[in-house]
């Protein structure tokens, strides 16, 4: 194995691992998403993924179908070639973006619950914790905000191009 396949094995493994727990795709899907994303703008052929990681054809498969579904990827043919060729998706570091801001989101309400309920019902410890609630839910919002900032900015630049 060459330095430049090996530097390439390991960091299509260091990435898929965070995408894998991120993205909450099974191990195949998430090294498969990243191997695309390190690949060149042409992509991967089904035949050159399913051999890049010594899986099954239905396993790969399954995956790529998800991985499509999920806007992480898409497929194109070349003309005059029947083969479908896989690459990552042009929006997939907006679809991240998006999905971590979902995340803030679904954080930010419970957390706004939990402080109102605590206000509410236990006022002691409300006023004990506020400034915990409290600065939890600015961390929050200050990360909605910047999210939503940076995500207009990669959706004006994919308009551009």
């Amino acid at each position: 194995m060459n330095k430049l396949s090996e530097e390439h094995s390991l960091l299509v493994e260091d990435i898929g691992m965070v995408i894998e727990e991120r993205a909450d795709l099974s191990p195949l899907a998430a090294r498969i998403y990243a191997s695309l994303i390190l690949c060149p703008v042409d992509g991967m052929t089904f035949e050159e993924i399913t051999e890049a990681h010594h899986a099954s054809k239905s396993s790969v498969s399954n995956n790529l179908n998800v991985l499509v579904k999920l806007n992480y990827i898409e497929y194109y043919t070349k003309p005059g070639e029947r083969k479908r060729h896989f690459r990552s998706s042009r929006a997939y570091i907006k679809t991240a973006m998006e999905k971590y801001n979902e995340l803030f989101e679904k954080e930010a309400r419970v957390v706004e619950k939990i402080n109102a309920f605590n206000k509410q019902f236990n006022p002691e410890k409300f006023k004990n914790q506020e400034s915990v609630g409290t600065i939890y839910q600015d961390f929050l919002d200050e990360m909605r905000e910047g999210l939503k900032k940076r995500i207009e900015k990669v959706k004006a630049l994919q308009i551009q191009s």
